[in-house]
């Protein structure tokens, strides 16, 4: 069965400089690619991957701010507030054609 992959092709050049940059980061990648087909809070993350929690924190801003990443809050059992985390996308994909950087991301549902 064939499924159909929502994509988002990004035209503001700043904006595609953006998302390049954080793609060449190992540590944005694994957590884009950790979170996503299960939200995540921070210290999953850096248990499952030895990320140091401070990057981890740090990446999750970044990723946060240029819309990669969902953020949503839970209460435990103990009624501690905490967050998790799920990647907005499943892949990127990028293109150099003729001087030209095609920018386009595969949306995770």
């Amino acid at each position: 069965m064939q499924t159909l992959q929502q994509t988002f092709r990004i035209e503001d050049s700043d904006r595609k400089n953006s998302m390049l940059e954080i793609v060449s980061d190992k540590y944005a990648r694994t957590i884009l690619e950790i979170t996503k087909d299960k939200p995540k809070s921070a210290i999953e993350i850096t248990a499952e991957t030895k990320i140091p929690i401070s990057t981890v924190y740090r990446r999750i801003q970044t990723l946060h701010d240029n819309k990669l990443l969902a953020t949503s809050g839970e209460i435990n059992e103990e009624g501690k507030k905490f967050f998790l985390y799920k990647s907005k996308i499943k892949g990127m994909k990028c293109h150099f054609n003729d001087g030209q950087v095609e920018v386009e991301l595969i949306l995770n549902n």
